[in-house]
C-alpha cells in the first residue's frame, strides 16, 4: 500500500460525505493504491451511520468505531496501528484542513524528509480562544523539544511509517509526534497548508487543552531525554536538594558561630533536613527508575537505538 490516511472522527457527521469526496478525488489523481482509515472517536452524532455508507460505497474507506471517546490520541493510534502505507497521512474531520495540500507534502517527502508538517500560517479561528494559546504552545513547545515548528497543533501532517509505527502514543501526546519523531532520528520539514472556515459543528479545542501541554511537556522531555537514563535526572535533582541543604546547615552554623542566632530562632536547621529529606528521595527515585527502564527494554528485547540503513547485511 502507497498512501494511508487516518483522520480522527468526533462529532463530524456533516463534514464526512465532503470530506471523503475531496479525497478520493486528489489521491485517485496520485494512484489508485491508497486507504483512509476514518476512526470514531465515540461520536454522539450519526458520524458512525455516515461512515458506514461510505465504507459500502468505497472499499478503500474503511471505519473503525471506538467503544467511547477516547480522545484524539487514542483514535489517531487505532487508525495508525491499521494502516499498511508507506507513507501515513494524518488529518483533521472537520474540513479545515485540505486535501488539495497532501500533494505538495508528498513531493515534500520526495526530496528527502521523513516527516512533512502543515502550517496553518492564514488561520480562520479566534484570536483569544485559539490563535494566541496556540502561538504561546507552539513557541513553547519548540523550544523545549528542540524542533522548531510554527504550527504543532495543526493535525496535517504526512509520516514514513516507520517513524510513525516506532512511536508509542499515550494521553494527549499526538501534537509531540514531529518531536518524537526527531529523537529516532527523522527529517523534518514544514510547508504552508491552507486552512478553512469551519462550515459545520462545533470546534473541541480551547484554552483549557492548551494548558495541558505543560503537563504533556514534562512527560515528552523526560522520555526522550531520559528514557534510557533516568538517574541523569534524579541525580540532578538530588544534588541540587543536597547543595540547598548544605547551604542551609552551613547558614545555620555560620549565626550560631557569631552568635547572630541560635538553631532555634531560625527555620534553617528544619530546612536543611527538609532539602537532604527530599534529595535522598530523588536518589532513590532515580534508582528504582533505572531498575524499571532496564526490565522495560530487556523483558521486551526494546533496543536503545534505530539503525537507519545497512549495506551487504
Amino acid at each position: 500500500m502507497k498512501f494511508s490516511i487516518v483522520i480522527p472522527v468526533y462529532n463530524e457527521a456533516e463534514n464526512l460525505r465532503p470530506l471523503a469526496e475531496a479525497l478520493a478525488r486528489v489521491l485517485n489523481s496520485l494512484t489508485s493504491d491508497w486507504e483512509c482509515f476514518f476512526v470514531d472517536d465515540g461520536s454522539l452524532d450519526q458520524s458512525y451511520a455516515e461512515l458506514r455508507e461510505l465504507a459500502h460505497s468505497e472499499v478503500r474507506f474503511k471505519a473503525v468505531r471506538l467503544q467511547r471517546n477516547y480522545g484524539q490520541t487514542a483514535a489517531i493510534a487505532a487508525g495508525v496501528e491499521r494502516a499498511r502505507g508507506e507513507i501515513i497521512i494524518l488529518m483533521d474531520a472537520d474540513l479545515q484542513n485540505d486535501p488539495e495540500d497532501i500533494p505538495r507534502m508528498l513531493q515534500k517527502l520526495d526530496e528527502g524528509f521523513d516527516i512533512v508538517s502543515g502550517w496553518r500560517r492564514k488561520r480562520h479561528d479566534e484570536f483569544f480562544k485559539r490563535l494566541l494559546p496556540s502561538w504561546l504552545a507552539n513557541a513553547l513547545i519548540s523550544r523545549v523539544t528542540g524542533v522548531k515548528l510554527h504550527d504543532y497543533g495543526c493535525t496535517l501532517k504526512a509520516y514514513r511509517a516507520e517513524f510513525l509505527k516506532g512511536i508509542e502514543l499515550y494521553g494527549e501526546m499526538h501534537r509531540f509526534l514531529p518531536a518524537y519523531g526527531a529523537s529516532l532520528g527523522a527529517r523534518i520539514a514544514e510547508i504552508e497548508v491552507r486552512h478553512h472556515p469551519r462550515r459545520h459543528g462545533v470546534s473541541k479545542y480551547g484554552l483549557g487543552r492548551t494548558l495541558l501541554v505543560l503537563v504533556d511537556l514534562l512527560v515528552f522531555r523526560f522520555i526522550t531525554q531520559y528514557a534510557t537514563k533516568p538517574m541523569h535526572f534524579f541525580g540532578r535533582a538530588a544534588t541540587w536538594m543536597a547543595g540547598l541543604g548544605t547551604a542551609t546547615a552551613l547558614l545555620a552554623v555560620y549565626f550560631k558561630v557569631t552568635g547572630e542566632k541560635d538553631f532555634v530562632e531560625t527555620p534553617l536547621p528544619l530546612l536543611t533536613a527538609f532539602f537532604l529529606l527530599v534529595g535522598l528521595q530523588f536518589l532513590l527515585m532515580g534508582l528504582l527508575a533505572e531498575v524499571i527502564t532496564r526490565t522495560w527494554h530487556e523483558s521486551q528485547g526494546k533496543q536503545i537505538y534505530r539503525i537507519r540503513e545497512t549495506m551487504n547485511i
